[in-house]
């Protein structure tokens, strides 16, 4: 492979070292941006607000549910794609397949371990 090639060791090095720099900015900028003070306003920048959820278990309500008991549930398997599931600001209950809210959840639980 010679030096030029994308995938030589230097331009490897470079991208980390890019991306390296460009992670400590962003994360300098949200810092001062957090600590901001705008006239007028009681606070700069709320915090977000947690997500909450409610799933539809054995015909029971259940919730409201943070991100880790609803991850939890989907680790135990007693819910899947088809359990109904509302969220505020939802007309009415839906799968958790058609909430991107729940499907974010679903994607940053581990599956179970198999040992």
């Amino acid at each position: 492979m010679d030096n030029q090639s994308f995938f030589s060791i230097d331009r490897l090095v470079e991208f980390g070292l890019g991306m390296g720099i460009a992670q400590q900015m962003v994360g300098m900028m949200n810092q001062y941006m957090q600590q901001m003070y705008v006239p007028g306003s009681i606070q700069s920048m709320p915090k977000p607000m947690p997500n909450i959820y409610y799933v539809a278990i054995e015909g029971r309500q259940i919730g409201p549910l943070n991100d880790g008991e609803l991850s939890q549930l989907i680790s135990q398997k007693q819910i899947s794609k088809d359990t109904l599931a509302w969220v505020p600001g939802l007309p009415a209950w839906k799968p958790i397949e058609q909430i991107p809210a729940i499907l974010k959840v679903v994607a940053l639980t581990p599956p179970p371990l198999d040992l």
